[in-house]
């Protein structure tokens, strides 16, 4: 099984803009402010080259659009790694995530011949081979207990669970507690989403939810369960609370968010059904991009693209 040793938080760095700092700048960045933890959502050579001995470890994505090719031709997974990992030995990778949020039958036969292929270069015990998925591959969500995937997608989760569980990898899931209280029209409050009620708020049986976030993990935890990869790490790859382009996006809401997430992943408390252990965990994102869409999508960023950070954040 996946150990989670070190509390570190990462983040993830989204190049959707054109006003972003160089990829050197960005990687002396992250090391100013001791963030050791990158997830990058391609393998963009130039952000690979920048990051050779840094020590930061990577999350390197596998675009969609690629698993197809990768899927049908072990030669095309050998040729990926060789490219993106095998040629930066002094990049501290971590995992290959294969494909974002993205559902089909390739993706399994492109993690399969990933793993081929990292085996093949002696780099099986380096860098794990997973996916992300989102929140909305689940079907039942509330409470947490009562957590499932979608029956349209059993036949599509349950094989990678398995594969996961096989290889010792860990799944990332994509999860933002601020699209659920968007999303539940006033059914979870502000203080819920931002880790600041003063109790618990949500009863499931024996174990008491009092933020959104543990109970939103917690649902996949006993989704797995369904569909018996119960034992599965969860890593969170991606959340955050953005500033400006939509409803409670404000800045004091992000630091909120940010601040009080930080403090909680790193504790060991863990959730309700997993205490005990800290939460491997992904802000979104290092920077505003100005190229995403739609424009609610812009204003994630713990800094601004001239790097000023937006509140002081203790990463360690």
């Amino acid at each position: 099984m996946y150990l989670n040793a070190v509390a570190k938080v990462g983040v993830c760095y989204g190049m959707l803009g054109n006003d972003l700092p160089t990829k050197r700048d960005v990687v002396a960045l992250y090391q100013k402010n001791g963030i050791t933890r990158m997830r990058i959502y391609d393998a963009n050579q130039e952000a690979l080259q920048a990051l050779g001995g840094s020590n930061i470890e990577v999350t390197v994505g596998v675009p969609n659009e690629d698993l197809q090719k990768l899927a049908s031709n072990q030669s095309e997974a050998n040729t990926w790694v060789q490219k993106n990992i095998k040629n930066y030995p002094n990049v501290n990778f971590k995992y290959i995530a294969v494909g974002n949020e993205f559902r089909s039958p390739f993706l399994l036969e492109a993690m399969d011949n990933l793993l081929d292929a990292i085996s093949t270069f002696g780099l099986k015990d380096k860098v794990k081979v997973t996916t992300a998925i989102d929140t909305t591959i689940l079907g039942e969500t509330n409470p947490p207990s009562k957590g499932a995937f979608r029956a349209d997608t059993f036949g599509f989760i349950a094989p990678i669970g398995k594969f996961l569980v096989a290889n010792g990898s860990p799944l990332l899931v994509n999860m933002y507690p601020y699209k659920a209280y968007i999303d539940s029209k006033g059914n979870f409050s502000l203080d819920y989403a931002l880790f600041k009620s003063p109790g618990v708020v949500l009863k499931d049986g024996a174990l008491g939810y009092q933020n959104l976030f543990d109970a939103m993990i917690d649902t996949f935890h006993w989704a797995l369960e369904k569909v018996g990869a119960g034992s599965l790490e969860i890593v969170v790859s991606g959340t955050g609370w953005p500033t400006s382009g939509g409803n409670a996006t404000t800045l004091e809401n992000q630091k909120s968010y940010v601040l009080n997430l930080i403090d909680h992943v790193k504790g060991t408390q863990g959730t309700p059904k997993k205490p005990g252990k800290s939460i491997e965990t992904y802000i979104f994102a290092m920077f505003d991009e100005n190229q995403k869409t739609p424009v609610s999508e812009n204003f994630w960023g713990l800094f601004t693209p001239n790097k000023q950070i937006k509140y002081p954040i203790n990463f360690d």
